[in-house]
């Protein structure tokens, strides 16, 4: 029998500087101390852009709507515990300010920085998909 498939969701928030932005995991998680894309868990009955919009908004206090949400790319990675499938989408444009919900540090990172920023290993082959397109 295999691992359960945990299905989250990621966002590559692209400012107008072409800027993304990372969240740090705050101390006391999984993985603490590591960047991430923000996002979350798919909740039951949520698709994916649903779940995205929700924690978005819990997260950094932005309203996302479903037409300014691309699908990019996924990432598929055997943890211990699970397997994650996580899809990638990009957002060049919000509502409100980006702000840090939940204790989280926040940078925004040129594209061809991010591997300066350690990130969980189901994150690390997005970097250069990210770098190849910005």
């Amino acid at each position: 029998m295999g691992l359960d498939i945990l299905l989250v969701v990621a966002c590559a928030l692209i400012g107008a500087d072409g800027c993304v932005l990372l969240a740090k995991r705050p101390p006391g998680r999984p993985l603490a101390g590591l960047w991430e894309f923000p996002g979350g868990k798919v909740e039951p009955g949520e698709t994916p852009d649903v779940a995205l919009i929700r924690e978005l908004e819990e997260e950094l206090a932005i309203r996302v709507t479903p037409k300014c949400l691309a699908p990019f790319t996924f990432a598929s990675h055997s943890y211990e515990a699970f397997h994650l499938l996580m899809p990638l989408y990009l957002c060049r444009k919000w509502e409100g300010t980006v702000k840090a919900q939940q204790g989280q540090e926040l940078a925004w990172v040129r594209a061809k920085r991010l591997g300066d920023y350690a990130m969980p290993p189901a994150d690390e082959p997005l970097k250069a998909m990210l770098r190849d397109l910005l």
